[in-house]
């Protein structure tokens, strides 16, 4: 009677995992049935794809080569040995051109003051003199503001220097140090006879009497 349970017992585990094998065939040949399927359906729409290319970028693309459903892009060799590659169809050029030139004439265009200078004005400009305000190692002026009352210029240039100057007179009256970098801005205030100046060392309080 126990060796009749036990052989049960055996065939009853041995049905199961019967069972149990029979299950996982038969998910991995589903599996594999709808892998097969959606490469069949990749396969079939790039070779429509391939056939809806016009014959205009069919010359101007690279030949593309199919393999176990790749595709390896071909590269044209030019004269000096260099690979070619597609440029932008002649027909997106002309599109874009003719947008940017849509989009140009819908710009609004500047206005010239009715206070600036002609060119015709400027060519009768005749330089009277010449007068070096700054370091000739560091040249370069970035700001300059004209006293409203006086003829007195203030010149910030890259040497880190403030120089206030009497354009009557053709002298330098002051040198203003104090910076530790370029000056950007300057500008007169009459009242106190001041020149506000500020500097890329981001100080913009330094303040200078004229």
């Amino acid at each position: 009677m126990l060796s009749n349970f036990a052989l049960e017992q055996q065939l009853h585990t041995a049905r199961q995992e019967l069972s149990h094998a029979l299950y996982q065939h038969d998910a991995a040949c589903r599996v594999i049935a709808r892998l097969k399927k959606e490469r069949d359906e990749s396969r079939a729409l790039l070779a429509l794809a391939e056939r809806q290319i016009p014959a205009s970028m069919a010359g101007v693309a690279p030949a593309a080569v199919v393999s176990n459903g790749k595709r390896a892009m071909e590269d044209e060799i030019g004269p000096d040995g260099k690979k070619i590659r597609p440029g932008i169809n002649p027909v997106m050029i002309d599109e874009l051109t003719e947008c940017n030139t849509m989009l140009s004439a819908q710009r609004k265009k500047r206005q010239v003051p009715p206070s600036l200078a002609s060119i015709d004005e400027l060519e009768r400009y005749t330089q009277i003199s010449s007068h070096p305000l700054h370091k000739t190692n560091k040249p370069g002026i970035l700001s300059m503001d004209i006293h409203p009352s006086k003829d007195i210029v203030a010149t910030g240039g890259i040497d880190t220097n403030a120089v206030l100057f009497d354009r009557t007179s053709g002298q330098i009256l002051c040198t203003l140090a104090g910076h530790s970098k370029k000056i950007t801005t300057l500008k007169f205030v009459p009242r106190d006879e001041l020149v506000v100046t500020g500097s890329a060392d981001k100080d913009c309080s330094d303040l200078a009497r004229g």
